[in-house]
């Protein structure tokens, strides 16, 4: 009995050393992929050294203020985090926050949005997870707390911060069934880190119910956070400029596209009559707009770049597709948008957050692969804020629709504007979590 406890006890800890050793091993293809995908994207070449844990520049010296570790590790959970840095920041003027991702439009979103907090909050790659690493990078910036927004769960990260005392926190969580799946395959690796939080913040019911499954303890419900970001004046004022500069026809927006969608939507395309609206297609991936704008040309479709519009100029009325190929526009596309589909959702992709859309209004159309958003789809879809559609020939078809309708259209507006409204707070009731912690960390 006591051979087989003590058996039990050691099989985390060999599960982590041998994630780890996995980790060393790939290292060298990891960073070849960098460099690779640093062809079309540049600032994947930037800032390696971060990724493995040296913080050589000047910038970087040890903060003396308490530090708040937040990592957001792209584009969406950078955004989302924006209300809650903003709570952050102004009820501990004493903190300054150290903003951490994994890829470049991450960071770069974060220094759009984030640049009026300068010099409080400053961002850095986050290092790969190997202990090693992870370590160097605790002892550097002696962070007071550790919070990982969505779905992040790192091993190392989670066992180094517990050595080093960070209590660390999953905010704005979610986890889907299939990734429960995943997870539970690797279950004496992955519940040993999900046992490591000292407390969650899921989106939802069924999030929470998953991430106990998963092995997670003291998880509560608060919502999300993204029901709480306000749509920047700038960008509201840049979608006005842009819908002027398109003029009086109707706009369908197709938001956030994965690859693989595009050539659907624009091969669905021959069968509607939609030659009366603009199609404006906006991929999630900046590193596909040139393979996107290949694929409008390869269909004879005429073809404007938002990067090539002047503001003062107009959109030429023979244009069929704008192909929105500009970062941290998210806002204004959908400010100049009548009907916004929402991507990653016609292939089996989970879909992506609608919550943008409708908190501007905007009638949302989403494919029948959401199991990411599975909960905040479906009660849009209740509310009367959303549609869901079967392939790209019914979403066309439904777009057309609804462009025709004007109010049925605007019936569904005033609902998603509703809905958002209705689903706010997300971000006291995280704050409220995490004040016992930051006090305990100050104490």
């Amino acid at each position: 009995m006591r051979l087989s406890k003590s058996i039990s006890g050691q099989l985390p800890f060999l599960g982590l050393c041998l994630y780890s050793l996995a980790w060393w091993l790939a290292l060298p293809l990891v960073l070849a992929r960098l460099w690779w995908r640093g062809r079309k994207e540049p600032g994947y070449r930037q800032h390696l050294a971060e990724r493995l844990g040296f913080y050589g520049n000047p910038r970087f010296a040890q903060p003396a203020r308490p530090l708040i570790w937040l990592h957001a590790v792209s584009v969406g959970e950078t955004r989302a985090a924006e209300p809650l840095v903003d709570a952050l920041l102004a009820d501990y003027p004493d903190h300054n926050i150290l903003l951490t991702h994994m890829t470049p439009t991450g960071r770069a979103t974060g220094r759009t949005l984030f640049a009026r907090h300068a010099p409080r909050l400053q961002q850095s790659y986050l290092p790969y997870d190997t202990g090693w690493l992870v370590a160097r990078f605790i002892r550097h910036f002696a962070p007071h707390i550790c919070i990982l927004m969505e779905t992040e769960v790192w091993p190392n990260l989670v066992a180094q911060c517990r050595r080093h005392g960070v209590p660390v926190v999953l905010a704005n969580a979610r986890l889907s069934a299939r990734s429960l799946a995943k997870g539970q395959r690797l279950s004496l690796l992955m519940q040993g880190a999900a046992r490591g939080f000292s407390c969650v913040a899921a989106q939802t019911v069924a999030d929470a119910d998953r991430l106990r499954q998963f092995g997670a303890n003291n998880v509560q419900v608060t919502g999300s956070i993204k029901f709480d970001v306000t749509p920047p004046s700038a960008m509201l004022e840049r979608g006005a400029a842009l819908r002027a500069a398109i003029g009086a026809r109707p706009v369908l927006l197709c938001a956030v596209t994965r690859d693989g969608e595009e050539a659907l939507i624009l091969d669905a395309l021959a069968a509607h009559d939609l030659r009366e609206s603009l199609i404006v297609i906006v991929p999630r991936h900046p590193q596909r707009f040139d393979d996107v704008a290949r694929l409008v040309e390869q269909r004879g479709l005429t073809l404007q770049r938002r990067s090539a519009l002047d503001h003062a100029a107009q959109v030429p009325a023979k244009v069929r597709v704008l192909l929105g190929d500009s970062m941290g526009e998210m806002y204004a596309y959908y400010a100049a948008s009548d009907v916004a589909f929402i991507g990653g959702s016609l292939l089996p992709l989970g879909g992506q957050n609608l919550i943008e859309a409708c908190a501007l209004g905007i009638p949302v159309l989403i494919g029948p692969h959401t199991f990411n958003f599975a909960v905040i789809s479906a009660d849009a879809i209740d509310a009367g804020a959303a549609v869901r559609v079967s392939d790209a020939v019914d979403m066309l078809r439904q777009a057309a629709d609804l462009l025709r309708d004007q109010a049925r259209r605007s019936a569904m507006g005033r609902n998603a504007q509703s809905f958002a409204l209705q689903h706010r707070g997300a971000t006291a009731r995280t704050m409220a979590l995490l004040r016992p912690l930051l006090a305990r960390t100050d104490a």
